[in-house]
């Protein structure tokens, strides 16, 4: 059939074939850590040394979001903390299910060690976060064009996710310090279809005949930011914020 077709009509029809092959031999990536932008800023942070860092802690983070459930967005919280090397951070949202698990069976002999008659450090500092907006489709447009019976076709939308963070006293109850962090969560998607009629339409143009072999093919695609990854930056990015400020919170 290539023989006695035109070398664009030829052109099309193999790069189909190409494509196909390679969505049939596609690969998962390997998982790797997490190397955003914000957890690079984190990182650059001068590292405090161990006994200099204030001890602190986070109870829950509230979420008004629905695609990120409260526990998950305090593990993702206390995450952010531990790796701003800025801070010594106390389990308390799980410390029954683990460290207060663990004390039990230190001191009914089961563990060896002297853990249970340690104890527990206390926080001065307690962060208080709560995901408090999120504005669905903030902006959004789609557009598209035809050319020989081909549609082709695009859109994108743009929502929008904020967090407000506290930073309170525990000896006084004062708040010491507060921040408001937002980012814009951006998707778009494209589509391609008719491609059978350009192929006709080509054809046709050429003055050959395709006798009843007229291919067809579409294509639909869509990507956006997931939400956790979009709440995970705006965490990372108060927490950085805040940690070149700590040095100013004033704990009497």
């Amino acid at each position: 059939m290539l023989a006695n077709t035109s070398p664009a009509i030829a052109f099309i029809l193999l790069t189909l074939c190409c494509l196909g092959s390679t969505a049939a031999y596609a690969e998962g990536k390997d998982p790797e850590s997490d190397r955003s932008s914000t957890t690079q800023k984190l990182e650059s942070l001068p590292t405090v040394a161990l006994a200099a860092r204030p001890m602190v802690t986070v109870y829950e983070v509230t979420s008004n979001v629905t695609e990120i459930e409260a526990r998950a967005a305090t593990a993702m919280f206390t995450t952010a903390l531990v790796k701003s090397k800025q801070f010594r951070v106390l389990e308390r949202s799980k410390i029954a299910n683990g460290v207060a698990r663990e004390r039990e069976m230190n001191q009914t002999g089961v563990t060896s060690g002297t853990s249970a008659t340690k104890q527990i450090k206390g926080a001065n500092v307690i962060f208080e976060a709560t995901i408090s907006e999120a504005t669905a489709s903030k902006s959004s447009g789609s557009g598209g064009f035809s050319i020989g019976g081909m549609q082709l076709g695009g859109g994108s939308t743009k929502d929008e996710v904020g967090m407000d963070v506290r930073v309170l006293s525990v000896g006084t109850g004062e708040v010491l310090d507060s921040i408001n962090v937002r980012k814009e969560v951006a998707g778009s998607q494209s589509s391609v279809s008719g491609i059978g009629n350009l192929l006709g339409t080509l054809a046709a143009n050429s003055g050959q005949d395709l006798r009843g072999m007229n291919p067809d093919a579409s294509f639909q695609s869509a990507h956006k930011e997931g939400m956790d990854r979009a709440v995970r930056a705006v965490m990372e990015q108060a927490i950085f914020e805040l940690a070149q400020r700590s040095s100013q919170w004033v704990d009497e």
